[in-house]
């Protein structure tokens, strides 16, 4: 069941700036002070709840949900923002983020399709 699904449709010029490591989406709101780290997405509602457990689909490759912050959906739903680590580390975790297993993030450009599914 698919939980959530966007397309990035623009990106800022600093994204690079994070490595492999994490990636920020963001709405057409995004602060100017975080804009140019971000991946732009169209606000979107959420199909049910986010849970760890769950699966984030970049481009095909899947990540398993380690963890998710206490206002991650919310801010997903209300300003398309979220933060997302690459890192295993459940010490990591913000509030507005999720923690997805220690892998590499993928390439991440216009028309990326980014899924969440349970």
């Amino acid at each position: 069941m698919i939980i959530y699904e966007n397309i990035v449709k623009a990106k800022g010029s600093l994204v690079g700036e994070f490595g492999d490591g994490m990636f920020i989406l963001f709405g057409d709101n995004a602060p100017d002070m975080l804009k140019d780290y971000c991946y732009s997405i169209d606000v979107l509602p959420t199909n049910g709840k986010i849970e760890v457990g769950q699966t984030l689909t970049v481009d095909g490759e899947r990540f398993e949900i380690l963890g998710v912050g206490d206002v991650a959906e919310k801010n997903l739903v209300d300003l398309g923002h979220l933060t997302v680590h690459f890192s295993g580390d459940l010490e990591s975790l913000l509030p507005g983020a999720i923690v997805v297993e220690n892998k590499s993030c993928p390439p991440i450009d216009i028309n990326t399709k980014i899924t969440i599914e349970k």
